[in-house]
């Protein structure tokens, strides 16, 4: 590589470096507007003066509002779904016991977003207004939340039939404790793990099932 190529690919990382940086100044200045406001569609210009920034370096990364929810809505997604892979990634052995244990951490995981205040301001406008998210945005709301119901199958293994059952009730008793402004309690979290583990030890209708739900210590 000649010496000028080398001051091109030097200038061209330089740029995509500060490019980087200044996407996700967009992206935290969206996310506090949003968890100040509890808004999912602040102005463009609000989040500009959060961030510091001037209308051209929005328009420079982001085509439209639009493209940065989608953007918000996939980064908070994955980071909902890392966070839940470090979970029960920490659940140690191979039993079925062990299988149900990772299972409670994830439905733990989830609500936690409800337990945490920053979680909670950040996470709420996205599950409050679901259905709006579903209906601007329906390909990219439906993979996302693939993504995560794909995650709990993983962990169900041989019951993963359930994931999408488990997704619904876990995640609308996240968005009732949100919508309210209600924190789970302790109990109430460990009321839904229970309820959980119950009903994914049951065969599917026609099927008889004498596995005993387990004990799951949190």
């Amino acid at each position: 590589m000649s010496l000028a190529d080398r001051l091109v690919d030097r200038s061209l990382a330089e740029r995509h470096e500060a490019y980087a940086a200044e996407v996700r100044q967009i992206l935290e200045a969206a996310y506090r507007v949003v968890a100040r406001t509890g808004h999912l569609d602040p102005p463009v210009r609000s989040i500009l003066a959060e961030a510091g920034l001037s209308n051209p370096a929005f328009y420079r990364h982001f085509k439209s509002k639009d493209e940065l929810l989608l953007v918000m809505l996939d980064e908070g997604r994955r980071g909902l779904a890392e966070y839940l892979d470090r979970r029960t990634a920490a659940v140690t052995g191979t039993s079925a016991e062990a299988g149900d244990r990772r299972v409670a951490e994830w439905v733990r995981g989830v609500l936690a977003q409800a337990t945490d205040p920053d979680a909670a301001l950040r996470t709420r406008p996205f599950v409050v207004e679901v259905e709006r998210l579903h209906s601007r945005f329906p390909e990219e709301q439906a993979e996302s939340e693939r993504r995560l119901v794909d995650q709990l199958a993983v962990l169900l293994g041989d019951r993963g039939e359930w994931a999408g059952t488990v997704y619904a009730l876990v995640f609308g008793e996240l968005a009732r404790h949100l919508r309210s402004e209600s924190p789970p309690s302790p109990e109430d979290v460990e009321r839904t793990v229970r309820f959980v583990l119950a009903g994914i030890v049951a065969e599917p209708v026609g099927r008889g099932s004498d596995r005993t739900p387990p004990e799951v210590a949190s």
